[in-house]
């Protein structure tokens, strides 16, 4: 059964094709393109070149697995948006994964994950020596999380990277982005049974930059 794998929660714009069999998955093809300034634009491009390499068409479809944050406002909502559109065309189910989970935790260790988040924020999650998330998500500030998540040991994720004075953790390289892997791994028991199709609710966590206008104010009092 192939499902097409989406994320755009972080700069990294990914789109990839995985076969999910009784047994296991293999990934076919993956594109990723980290621009944090383009996910409209490479998004379809993608998506089209990811097909092609598997030798797929979006016929050959039977689900749509989307990262669902969290995420920036602008960005996120481009791979929700194709992966919602795809299903609703096609007629088969999208299902959700958090995309910190598709980062995940180092094995052995209580792991914090970390994305950026922008304004100096960051999101966040902690890991289990299982994997298992076992806090969050969250956005905050470095130095706060630094304090929230003391029980983690290493600390892996763009956030991580870019704050690693201010966590004061052993940060690793990898992973620094979501995961083809981990996307399939955690979706692949409900493409298995077909499962109902899931709304595809955006980790915002916080409030858009944009807001809409206010009324208008009279210029004399």
């Amino acid at each position: 059964m192939l499902a097409l794998v989406l994320d755009t929660s972080t700069p990294a714009v990914t789109a990839a094709v995985v076969d999910v069999t009784p047994d296991g998955f293999a990934v076919l093809a993956e594109r990723r393109t980290v621009d944090g300034r383009a996910h409209g634009e490479l998004m379809a491009p993608m998506v089209e070149q990811a097909l092609g390499e598997a030798g797929a068409t979006v016929r050959d479809l039977a689900a749509v697995v989307a990262g669902t944050g969290p995420g920036p406002f602008t960005g996120l909502r481009v791979g929700l948006v194709t992966a919602a559109a795809i299903g609703q065309t096609r007629g088969i189910p999208t299902y959700g994964v958090c995309s910190l989970d598709a980062i995940g935790g180092v094995p052995g260790e209580i792991t914090l994950t970390a994305t950026d988040a922008r304004r100096r924020e960051i999101y966040w999650a902690v890991y289990d020596k299982d994997g298992a998330r076992i806090d969050g998500p969250h956005v905050d500030q470095p130095a706060k999380v630094a304090e929230l998540a003391r029980d983690a040991t290493v600390a892996v994720g763009d956030g991580a990277l870019r704050y690693a004075d201010q966590l004061g953790l052993d940060v690793r390289d990898e992973p620094r982005y979501p995961v083809v892997a981990a996307f399939a791994r955690e979706a692949a028991a409900r493409v298995r049974a077909n499962a109902p199709s899931e709304v595809l609710t955006p980790l915002y966590l916080r409030r858009p930059d944009a807001v809409a206008a206010g009324g208008r104010k009279p210029v004399l009092q």
